[in-house]
């Protein structure tokens, strides 16, 4: 099984700072399909709230693929748990055209810690004893949002963001204690929905407060003879216990340039080249208008 995975929110929405081409075409979303799975790649990262990238997966074929997706956050509202959760699932595998998930993440780990928790863990584990996913876990933005969950739940994976400047798996030391229990690890925004990748002239001005950061990103580079995409996977190809890393990709271009750089020998950026603010290191908090 390869260490990469297919991120597929470009394929469902109009993604990333560095995007250009807009949301992925069908027919180059079958053509990255194929040479992903030609690479050795077999593993999809969708979920429902990317838009139309389930169905756009269905319309594909996603037979013999191992796709996880993620629950989006319990209605405000709700009165029958069981009934939601089993209609998240189904409809996912409808659209995907697939009678299996992989795996199953929970966008929002506040559902695990609020009255609906237990009804909730327990139709998630009816919907594995069914073989309707082979594993759980959550999807997280923020390591620290274990802290809370870790006495309640163990999940079998989570999916947390992880890169040059965002060390904080790492460095809170959950990565490790993950590991120790026996947790699989998989990264997301490996490229930080493509800044890193981002020439300076070419970055929006909202991230002017970080000018002195990110320069120092593109000069470390430059000095080393790596191009982003290479110093980026290289930092995460030297980091252990990280089960796979979820790459998005707009083109076949894209993920053969991915996929050229992924194994190669390369310099690691300096340890000290991070950031602890959540509003450079988390997009959600990115004010681009």
């Amino acid at each position: 099984m390869s260490r990469l995975a297919l991120g597929t929110v470009q394929f469902g929405l109009n993604y990333g700072v560095s995007n250009q081409s807009g949301q992925v075409v069908q027919s180059e979303v079958g053509a990255i399909l194929n040479r992903a799975a030609a690479a050795g790649i077999d593993t999809l990262d969708t979920a429902i709230a990317y838009g139309e990238s389930e169905a756009c997966l269905g319309r594909a074929g996603v037979t013999g693929w191992r796709v996880i997706t993620k629950l989006p956050p319990l209605p405000q509202e709700i009165d029958a748990v069981p009934r939601w959760v089993d209609a998240q699932i189904e409809g996912s595998l409808g659209r995907l055209g697939i009678a299996q998930l992989e795996t199953v993440l929970l966008h929002c780990t506040g559902d695990l810690l609020g009255p609906h928790a237990e009804a909730l863990l327990r139709t998630l584990n009816g919907a594995k004893a069914a073989g309707l996913t082979r594993s759980l876990g959550v999807s997280i933005y923020d390591p620290a949002e274990l802290d809370n969950l870790w006495p309640l739940w163990r999940p079998e994976v989570v999916q947390a963001p992880c890169n040059v400047l965002d060390r904080r798996l790492i460095r809170s030391g959950w990565l490790d204690r993950l590991n120790r229990d026996g947790v699989r690890v998989h990264v997301r925004s490996v490229f930080l929905q493509g800044l890193l990748l981002m020439p300076a002239q070419r970055r929006p001005e909202s991230f002017a407060p970080w000018r002195v950061l990110l320069d120092r990103w593109s000069e470390w580079c430059m000095e080393h003879e790596v191009s982003p995409l290479r110093g980026a996977l290289a930092f995460l190809g030297a980091v252990r216990g990280v089960d796979l890393l979820v790459i998005g990709v707009d083109s076949v271009a894209q993920l053969e340039e991915v996929l050229s750089h992924s194994s190669a020998a390369k310099p690691l950026p300096p340890d000290d080249l991070f950031s602890e603010d959540k509003n450079l290191i988390e997009p959600s908090r990115w004010k681009l208008a």
